[in-house]
């Protein structure tokens, strides 16, 4: 299945929604909500890495991770790295990110774990370290037989889109968290932190679409480590 244009041209769309969206979730967090650190006696400071960690780091350069494999014009080899190192960056910058709201939660006595926001992002991000795991072992080092290699890879790509539609979701459900906390707390339901903070959750969205749609495109040339096996 793929869609009639190519995917190095289609993926300029979700790189373009990508710096969009960075930008928007950096002025919410300094402009917005005050700022960003990693120890300080304003709580809510240590929590802004939370969305910047999870939507740049996790969100952004996965996405960027999984279109690698298809848009890029360089040979497979290349784009294998490319693809592991992204996702490892991802995974690594999630991992920090979830553990900064953790941290803020901790240290202003909050309980943890009390949204289906919380137990999906668990959930997702060790799906996630599976797969790079997973990944690395049949696809990188030491390698899998050729005959595993083929077996692995369709489910490989379709549980990796998985993964990632499930990410992309639970950050909308994040953003709509976080929005109604701050509302309740008598934030302007028509203000403009509002309507930023519902245009970053509309812009995450589209990202991830356009990542999906990029796969489905046609990729520069067929191999045994493209996603033609979908």
């Amino acid at each position: 299945m793929a869609i009639g244009v190519k995917a190095l041209h289609l993926s300029f769309v979700p790189h373009a929604l990508a710096i969009a969206g960075a930008v928007m979730v950096l002025v919410w967090c300094i402009h917005f909500r005050g700022g960003l650190a990693w120890e300080s006696s304003n709580k809510n400071l240590i929590f802004n890495l939370h969305p910047v960690l999870m939507l740049i780091g996790f969100i952004i350069l996965g996405g960027e991770a999984i279109m690698s494999y298809k848009s890029l014009p360089l040979k497979k080899e290349v784009k294998k790295v490319i693809h592991l190192v992204l996702h490892a960056t991802a995974l690594i910058l999630g991992i920090i990110g979830i553990y900064t709201a953790f941290k803020n939660h901790n240290e202003s006595s909050i309980p943890n774990l009390y949204s289906v926001h919380s137990w999906l992002g668990i959930g997702i991000i060790t799906l996630y370290g599976i797969q790079w795991i997973y990944g690395f072992l049949i696809f990188f080092y030491p390698g899998g037989s050729t005959g595993l290699r083929s077996e692995s890879l369709p489910w490989h790509v379709l549980l990796g889109l998985f993964v990632y539609i499930l990410a992309v979701g639970n950050a909308t459900l994040g953003f709509l968290e976080k929005l109604t906390f701050l509302e309740n707390s008598g934030l302007d339901k028509y203000g403009a932190e509002a309507y930023l903070v519902n245009f970053t959750a509309i812009v995450t969205i589209l990202y991830g679409a356009f990542v999906i749609f990029t796969v489905l495109s046609q990729g520069p040339q067929e191999d045994d480590y493209s996603y033609s096996a979908i």
